[in-house]
């Protein structure tokens, strides 16, 4: 086991940020834990705060063992523990993780700030049920309707964070025309869609706002979607966590911390949202779009 390094911390983050919520569930305190394996409570302390750049196999599957943790999610965590410590985390599908461990929804979970550009549908967070049902029929034809009504209850599920009485999550979006013309499922599913993004804008911690085809390109290059996530600040003003931007892939994801990256979306998004219409003009716009699939 060696010291952080100046590789992504997300898997390692990730690793800790699990190992601690299985530890907590069991029962157990940081000495405890730490007693049964051996090791000084700094060092699992480090461990759990994803300081430590490399943990082996044998001392995860040991805390798991501990943890009375079920076998998948060990795997996942082994998987974690595994990852390269490169400046990018590039996570393809499949590779060291279970494809049901879903790295992006546990980041999503902690984040104090989710800055939003969807160029090619509405994200999940603002998905009525019909249009994410649609969506994960055609992505999983051969799924049984139980599991697909699942996998639409567990996206539904997700939105309690914009809701949640006690710091919701602040959620700045800009979504371009095409994502809100695409048509996905029937048009009354369309119209109900677009009518629910209307609505939420109108909440203190919720912005989105819509980028016209007549924007054109405001980089001045093509930018895909991506997600920057933030996880505010803690005791002491610094940050809990290094921020990340999350760029979803076919056959992976992107997952990058290294501050210039940061900065780079963070500086496109601005100039996108400079060229997408207002919060008000977006929402008329909305329902006006919605008047049109009826």
């Amino acid at each position: 086991m060696s010291g952080s390094s100046a590789g992504s911390t997300v898997p390692r983050r990730q690793l800790g940020r699990h190992l601690r919520e299985l530890r907590t569930g069991a029962g157990y305190t940081i000495a405890t834990a730490a007693d049964l394996l051996q090791w000084s409570p700094s060092m699992l302390q480090r461990v759990e705060k994803g300081h430590v750049d490399k943990v082996r196999d044998v001392d995860v599957r040991e805390l798991c063992r501990i943890y009375d943790a079920e076998p998948e999610l060990v795997e996942a965590l082994v998987g974690l523990a595994r990852q390269a410590n490169t400046e990018e985390w590039w996570h393809s599908y499949g590779d060291l993780i279970p494809e049901n461990f879903d790295v992006y929804v546990g980041l999503e979970t902690v984040a104090t700030d989710l800055t939003v550009y969807q160029s090619e549908l509405v994200p999940g967070l603002l998905q009525t049920a019909d249009y994410a049902r649609a969506l994960i029929r055609t992505g999983h034809p051969s799924r049984s309707a139980a599991e697909v009504d699942r996998r639409v209850q567990m996206r539904i599920k997700r939105q309690a964070l914009l809701k949640r009485s006690v710091r919701p999550v602040q959620y700045n979006v800009v979504l371009h025309e095409a994502a809100l013309r695409r048509a996905v499922g029937s048009r009354t599913v369309m119209s109900a869609q677009l009518k629910a993004i209307a609505d939420p804008s109108t909440r203190p911690n919720i912005s989105i706002r819509m980028l016209p085809f007549a924007a054109g390109y405001p980089t001045g290059d093509q930018i895909g979607s991506f997600i920057i996530l933030d996880f505010g600040p803690g005791g002491k003003g610094n940050q809990v966590e290094p921020p990340v931007v999350y760029v979803e892939g076919f056959t992976g994801d992107l997952y990058a911390d290294k501050p210039l990256t940061v900065r780079r979306y963070r500086d496109a998004y601005q100039v996108i949202r400079g060229a997408a219409l207002d919060g008000q003009d977006s929402r008329k716009r909305f329902r006006d779009l919605a008047k049109e699939f009826v």
